[in-house]
């Protein structure tokens, strides 16, 4: 029997995980995302045109290709809705290859009215919530008060929204928050409608079926593993489990029916919003780091935070996940610098650590490798026999801390600008 394959990313998300599901979706079936919702935003590239999505799975623009939103998801029903019109503008035709779990929960008006209030009232202690409404949600769920995409086929549909929503009202008057959920509604309805077009399904069912008759599924992760709401940065986390084992609850599956598991890390590291990063660059680098990256959040447009490679973190995501092969982005945007550094420890209370602390808020000072830089515009290169020789001592160096190899560089935002190892 086959196993599902888990593609995640590392780091605090934005590590290019779109682009790579989209190159690898020709070698799998079925493409199925397993957790988080709207706050994602996961970028292609290609015919010069790029996309962003946010809730549908990053298989969509390959035509033999099943896309699955799984019960770990959180879905708004007017950001799908206008997701699928825009893909239906470019021809892409989902009726026949989009699938929707019935136990996947519905973000509400109402939930990103919360969020809003919540973060308001966190004043200076925000987390960096992308407003999208995704912890209300994920609140809901496990206060089992939720509504599921199932629900929607239920005549009392309605009548339990109306509960909901009104269970709202009375939260955002305690935190005094001027709200108007209703001018919302119409939309919100009408995107409920457009989801009763599509496939609903048991996709527990549905997943180990498609297994059972031999048939290849990847799972699609969202956010990075530094955002996993037990073992990121917490409170500085999203609201799911954005690891491997999510990939479990999110679609599913046993834990012995997971196959390889590809970890997407970027040769840099970057963080939207709020929390601690220890390898965060205030300075010239930071900032030319960003401008030749393009790093401005695909969901928030907010300019990310960038700074120097975190070994230390990464050997963490590593280990969690159980990461069988690295895949590594955006290696061409460090091409022009003279010296790069790596964190390979942490000096914290003036001792020295190669593991993440309790809570990285606390004073960490990274303790830094340099590496020569490849000054090489490497974006056209098709194999790894054409990378310079200063490059390929960064990966060996990052394949030796880690233990695990590098099977994909990306040397661009295009889709063929990727080189795959033999």
């Amino acid at each position: 029997m086959n196993k599902v394959d888990i593609l995640l990313g590392l780091q605090w998300g934005d590590e290019g995980k779109g682009k790579v599901v989209d190159v690898l979706t020709p070698n799998y079936d079925v493409i199925a995302r397993f957790q988080g919702g709207p706050n994602a935003g996961h970028s292609l590239e290609f015919n010069n045109i790029k996309h962003v999505l946010h809730t549908i799975p990053s298989g969509v623009f390959h035509p033999g290709c099943i896309n699955v939103i799984g019960n770990g998801v959180v879905i708004d029903p007017i950001i799908l809705a206008e997701e699928i019109h825009s893909l239906e503008k470019l021809g892409v035709n989902l009726k026949k290859t989009l699938k929707i779990s019935k136990k996947a929960h519905l973000i509400l008006p109402s939930h990103r009215e919360l969020d809003a209030a919540s973060e308001a009232a966190k004043g200076k202690g925000k987390i960096g919530s992308t407003l999208k409404g995704i912890g209300p949600t994920y609140m809901d769920k496990t206060g089992r008060n939720g509504l599921r995409v199932g629900d929607i086929l239920l005549d009392n549909f309605k009548e339990k929204y109306n509960f909901l929503k009104n269970k709202h009202k009375e939260i955002l008057r305690q935190y005094n928050y001027q709200s108007d959920i209703e001018k919302h509604e119409d939309e919100w309805f009408k995107g409920i409608d457009l989801i009763r077009e599509y496939e609903l399904i048991d996709s527990e069912y549905e997943i180990n079926s498609c297994l059972e008759q031999g048939k290849k599924i990847l799972a699609e992760g969202a956010q990075g593993s530094l955002l996993d709401i037990d073992f990121g940065s917490y409170p500085f986390v999203t609201s799911s489990n954005t690891i491997c084992a999510g990939a479990c609850t999110g679609l599913g599956i046993s834990p012995h029916k997971v196959g390889e598991v590809f970890g997407i890390f970027k040769a840099y590291c970057t963080r939207v919003g709020s929390g601690p990063f220890p390898t965060e660059l205030h300075d010239e680098t930071g900032e030319k780091i960003r401008k030749i990256g393009a790093e401005f959040g695909a969901t928030t447009g907010r300019p990310r935070r960038c700074g120097w490679l975190d070994l230390v973190a990464l050997k963490y995501a590593v280990m969690i996940n159980g990461v069988t092969q690295l895949i590594m982005t955006k290696s061409d945007v460090l091409s022009p610098f003279e010296t790069i550094k790596v964190a390979v420890a942490y000096k914290v209370n003036g001792k020295e650590t190669d593991r993440l602390p309790f809570d990285i808020s606390i004073p960490v000072e990274p303790i830094y490798k340099e590496f020569k830089g490849w000054k090489t515009d490497i974006s056209g290169f098709k194999s790894f026999d054409d990378l310079p020789d200063e490059l390929l001592a960064y990966i060996r160096f990052i394949e030796k801390e880690t233990g695990v190899p590098i099977k994909i560089i990306s040397v661009g935002p295009n889709r063929d600008e990727t080189i795959v190892s033999d």
